[in-house]
């Protein structure tokens, strides 16, 4: 049995999209499984689309999901170069071959000679007005001019391609890990480009005759390249490498939320959410698409998110590391129907993987953002107050945005709970509980925050519950959060008093009469 080895192979003409990423993932993961190889190659041969900084967005991409490349543009390899526009000089010697052997052809015709003749197909009320068996001999090609006029357009450097000389009646078949067998008619295929008039291969030659000079063993990729597979068959075998064939494995479709078409930008533009690995800056237009890196996902959730998005591991268990991914995964499990993308479901995964996170990993999260707000904390500090939010944060940003009150006082209160709990009674007693902490000398712990709020209420014979409230309310702003005593504790017998205090005042006119 052959060594496995597989490819991702993407354009540089924008961001990777998220897709793009599932098609990676499950390249790497097939390899990883099999002992195999997993190739990076770029597929950059449409030059007229070519965007400046792609391909390295790509490789940062991966990076930064930890799908790391054994062979490709910068890990190098024995089949390098990876980059095809290196690789030009290949491509031109099997289009030669397949013109010699008679399976493919040179074509001359000009962009409005094709233009009338889709339109001539148009009126003839032709279904699919393309380059094929039929068309091809009302045109300006090898098939309908003399030898001597090819060979005398081609001396003077007339424009020209070369394009597949496609079967105008036979059955190609070919056998796909994820659909099974696929049979399509060739008279529904055109005659395809595969040389253009620029020199540069296209797609459908480029990455056939690098599968097969890389060795490649299994071809996993999106299923919008399925109407493209018999193409890539004829070719395989008009080029004498049928035996070589790689093993097809077609991937089913990310599709919007609601189910109902592709995800793409315009979907995280309408339903708010990234679909990028990672924040892409438009280079002609500065337009910035927002990335789930800098929106607060982790790498580890993300990888998790996707990999169930289309194929099922066979069990209830959602939560797997890449290693587990790479034991438990398998083509035969892969969905042939698309995978909608819920995007609450990702936010699941990221607060799964933060709980599991130590305090002080959590920590080094939100000492960056406290250097960014100009605010020093020591990293025990930093770790307890993690400790006390991972449960209840869903993205790293979180654990500052939702427990700045541990570091900054609050200046405005919840609304609601002023209007129902602040009472005289209570703040009141919050001004009394004020003054029994401030005679304390010692540290304040969680416990004895709490026995001396029981004694002082207990003095005065009011109920914890009209308290506890208004508690929170001086010391956070807020009306929910983390235990109020460890709260206290974090803050200290000072700031306690300090934030009591200041409450009290800003709160003065705000008594709610009873019965009111």
């Amino acid at each position: 049995m052959k060594p496995v080895r597989v490819r991702f192979a993407p354009s540089p003409t924008g961001p990777l999209h998220i897709g793009g990423v599932r098609t990676a993932l499950y390249n790497y993961l097939f390899a990883k499984q099999h002992g195999g190889t997993f190739v990076l190659r770029i597929e950059d041969t449409d030059q007229t689309r070519f965007v400046a900084g792609a391909e390295e967005y790509i490789q940062e991409a991966l990076e930064w999901c930890g799908i790391t490349p054994d062979e490709g543009v910068d890990a190098g390899g024995d089949y390098a170069p990876y980059r095809q526009s290196e690789r030009k000089e290949n491509y031109r010697r099997y289009a030669e071959q397949l013109v010699a052997s008679g399976y493919a052809y040179y074509a001359f015709d000009t962009p409005d000679e094709l233009e009338a003749m889709r339109q001539r197909l148009k009126e003839a009320r032709v279904a699919q007005p393309q380059y094929n068996a039929i068309s091809r001999m009302t045109m300006k090609n090898a098939l309908t001019l003399s030898a001597d006029e090819v060979q005398s357009r081609i001396d003077r450097g007339d424009p020209y391609v070369v394009r597949l000389k496609t079967p105008r009646k036979e059955e190609v078949r070919l056998e796909d890990s994820i659909r099974g067998w696929v049979l399509v008619q060739s008279s529904t295929l055109d005659d395809k480009i595969l040389m253009k008039s620029d020199g540069m291969p296209t797609y459908h030659l480029a990455n056939v005759v690098d599968d097969y000079l890389m060795k490649i063993t299994h071809v996993i990729r999106g299923e919008e390249w399925l109407p493209s597979a018999p193409t890539h068959v004829l070719l395989y075998r008009y080029l004498g490498w049928e035996e070589d064939m790689p093993q097809f494995a077609h991937l089913p479709l990310l599709l919007n939320p609601d189910g109902n078409g592709k995800l793409s930008k315009r979907s995280g533009d309408r339903f708010g959410f990234p679909v990028y690995p990672a924040n892409w800056t438009d280079p002609a237009s500065g337009e910035v698409s927002p990335g789930f890196r800098e929106a607060g996902y982790l790498p580890e959730a993300v990888v998790n998110f996707l990999a169930l998005l289309g194929w099922n591991p066979g069990s209830e268990q959602e939560l797997f590391t890449l290693d587990e991914l790479v034991n438990a995964f398998s083509l035969a499990r892969i969905n042939k129907a698309g995978a909608k993308f819920d995007i609450e479901k990702a936010q699941w995964f990221n607060q799964q993987y933060l709980k599991e996170k130590s305090d002080e990993e959590l920590a080094t999260y939100l000492q960056t953002y406290l250097h960014q707000e100009g605010i020093d904390s020591s990293d025990e500090k930093a770790a307890i107050v993690c400790g006390l939010m991972k449960e209840r944060v869903t993205f790293p940003q979180e654990l500052w945005t939702s427990a700045r009150y541990f570091y900054q006082s609050p200046q405005q209160y919840d609304e609601k709970t002023v209007n129902k709990k602040w009472t005289a009674e209570a703040s009141d007693a919050l001004g009394a509980y004020a003054e029994a902490l401030a005679t304390g000398l010692d540290a304040l712990s969680g416990e004895q925050a709490k026995s001396t709020l029981t004694e002082v209420l207990e003095q005065r014979a009011v109920k914890i519950g009209k308290v506890m409230p208004v508690l929170r309310l001086a010391l956070t702003g807020e009306s929910g959060g983390p235990d109020l005593m460890q709260i206290i504790e974090v803050l200290g017998r000072g700031e306690t008093v300090e934030r009591i205090k200041n409450a009290r005042q800003a709160l003065e006119g705000r008594i709610k009469v009873s019965g009111s």
